[in-house]
């Protein structure tokens, strides 16, 4: 059994982080690198005149390959790891009687998305080079608390039963109603359109990379279960 998990989750990361890794460098990486000429002023967005106004040039990703095999290789890990959660928390719920499939590995997938990405990216979205975030510490720990937070009440959602289920509004709600660390003056160089479409593709290619983990866990792990 946990040899079928430790192969399931590694296939089921590898190529989900493959697809999430082709999406970035499709949609993400060429907004973040256009963001980079600002951050590193050659490319001036507030100009002197007075005016906000610049030409969008973004860059192509070129032929940087070690950059971008590291992004390749980032996601490959980091979706492994996480196929090695999600997969577990699974293989747990079905010794508890809930069948596995790949259409509701799919539903897990949203789930961790909502929980990893949606629920902490609400108060903390991604950070365009350029643009500028809180201090990392505060950020950090109301990130992991939100994380946290968001997944118990993800599965009192899914396995609560009466009273128990209805725990689940409250501790949706408790992170945003904390709040989230925020700057108290604003003084990023990038283009706040820029940033907020390199958020909103952010956002896009992980619910894609995500989805793709979980029915590829569930498909693996069935396909290995049955053998």
């Amino acid at each position: 059994m946990t040899k079928n998990l430790l192969t399931s989750a590694v296939l089921a990361g590898v190529a989900a982080g493959l697809i999430a890794a082709l999406l970035q460098l499709t949609f993400v990486i060429p907004h973040l690198m256009e963001g980079e000429l600002y951050e590193t002023g050659e490319r001036i967005h507030f100009a002197t005149d007075g005016s906000t106004q610049s030409d969008r040039i973004q860059p192509s990703i070129g032929t940087d390959f070690a950059r971008h095999g590291m992004t390749l290789a980032f996601n490959m890990i980091t979706y492994t790891g996480y196929g090695l959660i999600l997969l577990a928390l699974m293989v747990f719920a079905n010794s508890k009687g809930h069948v596995i499939t790949p259409r509701n590995g799919l539903i897990w997938g949203i789930a961790g998305f909502i929980a990893v990405q949606l629920a902490p990216g609400i108060g903390q979205p991604p950070v365009l080079p350029g643009a500028i975030g809180s201090e990392v510490g505060p950020r950090q720990a109301w990130w992991a608390m939100t994380i946290i937070v968001t997944a118990i009440a993800l599965a009192l959602i899914a396995f609560g039963k009466g009273w128990t289920a209805l725990l689940s509004v409250p501790l949706l709600l408790a992170p945003h109603l904390i709040g989230a660390p925020y700057l108290d003056t604003y003084f990023g160089v990038a283009p706040p359109e820029l940033s907020a479409r390199f958020a909103a593709l952010s956002f896009g290619t992980a619910l894609a990379g995500w989805s793709s983990l979980g029915f590829l866990c569930a498909w693996f792990w069935t396909k290995a279960d049955a053998a």
